[in-house]
């Protein structure tokens, strides 16, 4: 058995943080109003069918009405949006300022994002504190040219050529 403090939650955190994640913003107006969530723990999970993966915490107070909007965008944050992803993870108005669109199934995108995906809830799975969901993919776009945000180390950076 191991020991409790060898997975003490700070040395689990720094751990996990070794691991680099991009960070996206999953997002879609319901009756009439955006919510969106930060998630940084996002990433592929099959090509055929396309699907893709996000972890949610329990206690999301914004995922119980995502997860009944029909269909979510996923917009990859760019790597010059560090100061957007502080206000989309705020408890404030996160739209407050921020170019954003939606399209006509309601979900909704980050302008200057380096990709974007329409995506429906596909599976939720619970696993420990977290829902790892599932999403399948119905349209997606990227920008090559657009580095990503990637957060290393317990902070946020970018990808050096």
């Amino acid at each position: 058995m191991i020991a409790a403090t060898r997975l003490a939650p700070l040395r689990l955190r720094r751990v996990f943080g070794s691991h680099p994640s991009g960070v996206v913003f999953i997002a879609a107006v319901v009756d009439g109003q955006p919510f969106g969530l930060v998630a940084s723990s996002f990433t592929s999970v099959s090509l055929e069918p396309a699907l893709v993966s996000a972890c949610v915490a329990h206690t999301s107070t914004t995922w119980p009405t995502l997860r009944a909007a029909p269909v979510l965008g996923v917009s990859v944050l760019a790597a010059d949006q560090e100061p957007v992803v502080r206000q989309l993870a705020s408890s404030g108005d996160r739209f407050a300022g921020l170019p954003w669109r939606a399209n006509d199934d309601g979900a909704v995108m980050l302008d200057g994002a380096a990709a974007w995906l329409e995506v429906s809830v596909e599976q939720q799975v619970r696993a420990g504190d977290h829902n790892i969901v599932v999403l399948a993919v119905r349209d997606l776009e990227a920008v090559p040219e657009v580095a990503p945000l990637v957060f290393h180390g317990g902070r946020f950076t970018r990808l050096h050529p």
